[in-house]
């Protein structure tokens, strides 16, 4: 019998509500339950933000840029590991204000600030070795959009490295850490190739874009050479994912290799 989208749908979120029920019985994730899920938003609207605007510094931020309208913002968790918030109020992945037509190319703007891992490790790393991410819906503890900036675990990178030669703009498959992506190699990411809008194409609709999560790293050594490849996992997927952040490695063991 085939199963409608929506029910799979409701179904994929029901299994991510109870993984999430026993995972938050462990002590790690009791104290996640307690953040806010406002958290980061209040920190870049009420300290980074108006700490720019009234003395041009960005208080709590790394950077905030009013014209581009995001800040980074270094996390608490690892060594490494900045975040690019929009300064408009968007909740994530699903939020439409990300397809908009004038809406701002935060994955650009993300790998650009790629920057701010190399000086936090104090040294320069390969493309390939970096990775910028968003969860989904089901699988983050914030309402305001945030895109992870880090570093790659050396073997997925590795793994990836069979994608940096493939046809441009057409997916391919591949399993990764135990969880099924689609594997999409482009050579840019603003406009049309804004992975947010690659995406959507065939997930059209709110509930569709909640269930997803997306990954972007360098095709090889020189994005801007060899391009980047879009990983794309979802909750209503076979042996899907509703998160790509295990694919970034929190302690950037990379920069201490060789």
């Amino acid at each position: 019998m085939t199963v409608s989208k929506p029910a799979r749908l409701r179904r994929a979120i029901l299994r991510t509500v109870a993984v999430l029920a026993v995972a938050f019985t462990a002590s790690s994730c009791v104290r996640l339950a307690a953040v806010d899920p406002n958290a980061l938003w209040k920190i870049v609207d009420l300290r980074c933000v108006p700490s720019q605007q009234a003395t041009g510094t960005p208080g709590q931020c790394t950077v905030v840029d009013l014209d581009k309208r995001y800040v980074i913002l270094k996390d608490i968790v690892g060594r490494s590991q900045h975040l690019l918030i929009p300064t408009d109020r968007v909740t994530g992945i699903e939020s439409p204000f990300v397809l908009a037509p004038n809406a701002q190319d935060y994955w650009d703007d993300a790998w650009v600030s790629r920057l701010y891992v190399e000086k936090s490790v104090k040294r320069s790393l390969p493309d390939n070795q970096l990775g910028i991410e968003i969860n989904s819906q089901y699988r983050r503890s914030q309402n305001q959009l945030h895109i992870h900036i880090d570093c790659m675990h050396s073997d997925v990178s590795d793994a990836l490295a069979r994608h940096a030669k493939d046809t441009p703009d057409e997916w391919r498959w591949d399993t990764l850490d135990g969880q099924r992506y689609r594997i999409m190699r482009v050579t840019s990411l603003t406009q049309a190739h804004n992975p947010f809008r690659i995406v959507a194409r065939d997930n059209r609709d709110r509930a569709a874009m909640a269930m997803q999560t997306i990954l972007v790293t360098g095709a090889g050594p020189s994005a801007e050479k060899d391009g980047w490849l879009v990983l794309n996992s979802s909750l209503d997927a076979d042996d899907g994912s509703g998160t790509a952040e295990g694919l970034l490695d929190h302690a950037c063991r990379v920069a201490d290799a060789g």
